[in-house]
This record gives structure tokens, sequence and C-alpha cells, in this order.
């Protein structure tokens, strides 16, 4: 009879420890693949600033070459990326803009034009998808954490080698998009 019931709580023990493995795998892959919907945000907003670096390009040679070497520092985010990389990637991003805005207060006419409106428009629109997916991101990683961190959970999640994962930070100094008005 003892035998019954110690072969009983260690199959309630197994039983639970694979639930708890299936819920850390679930949310980790929730993780993933916020991560990804960040950086194919992130590739967009890339080409709605590479568009404005070409308008830029028939103002002046030496803001394109500017906005260009900016542009090349262009990296991949995908599932498997870092909160620092987003975070890297982010500063480019900003840098890049804050040229742009400086090409645009150099020649007035540029900002009349109807092809960067649009683009600006672009930047703006993929601005606000980059914010609302580094919130889903960041809300997905707490629901990651918790598990992770609470008892008995942690106890699985340590076996497991399941780690807590990082924040995306919001940029120091950065509450709310930047005027993108000229």
């Amino acid at each position: 009879m003892t035998l019954i019931i110690i072969i009983a709580i260690v199959a309630l023990l197994v039983v639970w420890g694979i639930g708890v493995q299936r819920k850390l795998v679930n949310q980790e892959e929730l993780c993933k693949n916020a991560m990804s919907q960040i950086g194919v945000q992130q590739n967009s907003r890339w080409d709605a600033l590479t568009a404005l670096v070409e308008l830029v390009k028939s103002y002046n040679e030496h803001e394109y070459n500017t906005l260009k070497d900016v542009i090349s520092m262009r990296q991949p985010l995908g599932r498997n990326s870092t909160a620092a990389e987003v975070n890297a990637q982010e500063n480019a991003i900003n840098d890049a803009m804050r040229q742009i805005n400086v090409a645009v207060e150099r020649y007035p006419e540029l900002k009349a034009n109807e092809n960067y409106a649009k683009a600006m428009d672009s930047v703006n629109l993929y601005e606000n998808q980059v914010r609302m997916s580094r919130m889903v991101y960041n809300d997905t990683v707490t629901k990651f954490n918790k598990i992770v961190r609470q008892f008995p959970e942690s106890i699985v999640a340590g076996l497991l080698k399941f780690e807590t994962k990082e924040y995306l930070a919001e940029p120091q100094g950065k509450t709310d998009m930047p005027s993108m008005k000229i």
C-alpha cells in the first residue's frame, strides 16, 4: 500500500513537471515570436528611412553619404535576437532620424516634397508598430519570467535550465515618439 502511494505521488509530480515544462516552452516560444515581430517592424521602418535617404540624396550628396553610412549599420533581428541587439538597432534608427531632421532643416523645400510627406507618414506608422511590438514583447517576457521565478515552477525551470529573459528598455530620455514635425 505504501509503495502504491509513493508511486502515485511520483506519477503526480512527473505529470505536474511535464505540465510546467510545456508551459515554459509555450511562453518561451511566445517571447521568440514577439521578438521576431519587432524585427519585422524594424525592417519596415528601415525601409521607410532608406526612402527618406534617397530623397535627401537629391538635395545634397554629403548628407546622403552620411545617412547611407548610418543605414549601413542595419542588422537583421529575428526570433533569437537579444534585447541588447534590439536596443542597438533602435539607437541606430534614432541617429538616422536625427540626421534626416538636420537635412530637412537645411533644405526647407525638402519637407514640402510630396514623397517626403508620404515617407514620413510611413516612418510614423512603423514607429507606432514597433512601439506596440515592444510592448507585446515585454508583456510576454513578464509572463515567462513569472513562471521561471515563482515557486514551485522555479524548481522545474531551474532543472531544465530556463532563465529569465531581458526586457527591452525604453531608450534613455525617450518616453514619446520623437517629433517628426519640422
